[in-house]
């Protein structure tokens, strides 16, 4: 038998927990293209007072190729699973699931597979849905995901610059950086896949059934999740906070770390 098929699912994802045993968890999930690597201006900051699970996505660069499968990871309930296998082999409930980007919608699919595993849910600039749909505006046309999936699939060394760009936001240029050297260390396929499975997704129903206390965290000038995807995703979600940053990009919690950890302590103080 393979070393790797003897290791747990954790193990072959990078899974880390620090932090005092009988405290609350939190568990950190990186978006699109990145790995638990972003969270590090944030998750440091609750070490002392709760237990902090960092882990990262099938298919991300640094975790065991064999992990990642194109049929179980064409959707995102995949990664949910994947989330919550994990959580289940370190025997953790009642966990706030930090979820950056994509990563919260996959948030929301662990919450509503298994509610009292995943019960508290931090939003950081989420999007159910990035295409425009008769009056809801997700920032993309139709033609514009097209347009990005194909750069995507025609030139595998050429479409991580312009994303990176898009994510980072204007004036943050180590972010940007730092993000291209990411999603060039992706495997071509998998980026390709993934970004299918994130820009052409739509979770918008989902959302109804969240029954969690949420924070929709929201930047004011976010080229990828714009304010009216934040806003619908905090309508849907019924009594979920928000709270919108005023800064640039998608990535908050990479170039405006302060603020990320100000708005998840106050809504860890009112919420647990």
């Amino acid at each position: 038998m393979p070393y790797h098929a003897r290791m747990g699912l954790g193990d072959r994802l990078n899974a880390a927990l620090t932090g005092p045993e009988s405290a609350s968890v939190l568990a950190f999930v990186h978006g699109f293209g990145c790995g638990q690597a972003m969270w590090r201006y944030v998750a440091p900051a609750f070490e002392k007072d709760h237990r902090i699970l960092l882990l990262d996505l099938p298919g991300a660069a640094e975790t065991d190729p064999t992990v990642y499968d194109p049929e179980r990871h064409a959707s995102l309930d995949g990664y949910a699973d994947d989330v919550l296998r994990v959580l289940d082999e370190h025997g953790l409930d009642d966990v706030t699931f930090v979820g950056h980007s994509v990563s919260s919608m996959i948030g929301v699919l662990a919450h509503l597979k298994a509610p009292s595993v995943v019960s508290r849910l931090v939003l950081v600039t989420p999007s159910a849905c990035y295409v425009d749909d008769g009056d809801y505006h997700g920032g993309f046309s139709s033609t514009d995901i097209d347009d990005l999936l194909t750069m995507m699939e025609r030139n595998q060394l050429g479409w991580q610059s312009a994303l990176s760009g898009m994510v980072a936001g204007e004036g943050h240029d180590e972010a940007r950086d730092e993000l291209e050297d990411t999603f060039c260390r992706t495997r071509p396929e998998v980026a390709l896949q993934f970004a299918t499975v994130t820009f052409r997704g739509d979770n918008r129903d989902d959302l109804a059934g969240v029954d969690a206390p949420t924070l929709v965290l929201q930047v004011r000038d976010d080229l990828i999740a714009p304010m009216s995807a934040g806003e619908f995703v905090h309508r849907q979600i019924a009594g979920s906070h928000m709270r919108v940053l005023e800064t640039r990009g998608h990535a908050p919690h990479l170039t405006d770390p302060g603020d990320v950890v100000a708005a998840i302590s106050e809504f860890l103080d009112v919420d647990l």
